[in-house]
């Protein structure tokens, strides 16, 4: 991370606590229905004592102010979406400016940066352009790299996402978003997270409907030197999700191990 002056200091410290974080991305409306977000107040209420930050566009992060306050607040400055039927996929668009985030209380930025993909000339000049933005702002900004784009698993190979890792740290991020790599040991992906000269926060992808196997890529992802996670459909379309919330906290900030984290699952609901 660079060396940074106090405003950049405050919205860094929104996140990171003793350099860990737990972010859960709330963005998805623009990209698939929704129905488990149709009370996103109510979830950010229950969620927040585990949370240390959201991922949110611009109309949830003015409707939600309130229930937001005192949480860092990554805002998306892109709309992404897959490809639809026999749509074409032209990865994600640029919508919002670093002045558009600090209009709604932002600490971060968020953007897509996906490697390899057939837009990428585009897509490399937009996250560049606002990595450009945010320096004289002072506002953190996230890359979310990805090979080739968003829900493509099999592409998560471990030569390309240290790929994707590396060419977010090149454009300028402060904080890398990543998947953990497919075919990777916890030393392989230590080996592309050392390589990485800002830190790299690990997503959830889809909703597994495994906890173990959630639980387990985490703890994996921790254990090979993330800094934290960024976690969504796998905490808001979970059964319980402040008790996913509660167990992936556990995981990042107390160093839980797999058992114990599953045991939090186990708790009465509402604990």
């Amino acid at each position: 991370m660079m060396e940074e002056n106090n405003i950049f200091r405050h919205n860094w410290d929104k996140f990171f606590k003793n350099g860990k974080t737990v972010i859960l991305p709330i963005d998805h409306g623009t990209v698939i229905p929704v129905p488990e977000l149709n009370n996103p107040g109510q979830l950010i209420e229950n969620v927040s004592p585990f949370v240390d930050g959201f991922v949110v566009n611009f109309g949830l992060a003015r409707a939600f102010s309130e229930q937001l306050e005192g949480k860092g607040i990554c805002f998306r400055t892109d709309v992404y979406k897959p490809s639809f039927k026999s749509n074409p996929d032209h990865g994600s668009y640029r919508s919002y400016t670093a002045e558009d985030a600090l209009s709604v209380g932002s600490n971060a930025v968020m953007n897509m940066c996906y490697t390899n993909h057939q837009s990428e000339d585009r897509i490399y000049r937009e996250c560049a352009s606002l990595v450009s933005e945010c320096i004289d702002l002072e506002l953190p900004v996230i890359i979310e790299s990805l090979p080739f784009g968003i829900g493509k698993p099999n592409d998560y190979t471990l030569e390309n996402i240290s790929f994707a890792v590396r060419m977010a740290a090149e454009l300028g991020a402060d904080v890398i978003k990543t998947a953990f790599p497919i075919d990777a040991s916890i030393n392989d992906f230590r080996k592309i997270i050392d390589s990485s000269f800002v830190p790299v926060v690990v997503l959830g992808g889809a909703a597994m409907g495994d906890d173990k196997a959630l639980l387990k890529m985490v703890k994996m992802s921790m254990d090979s030197g993330s800094s934290g996670i960024a976690v969504g459909r796998n905490v808001w379309q979970h059964e319980n999700p402040t008790l996913m919330a509660k167990s992936l906290h556990a995981i990042v900030h107390d160093d839980a191990s797999l058992d114990q984290a599953l045991g939090i699952l186990e708790e009465p609901k509402g604990k």
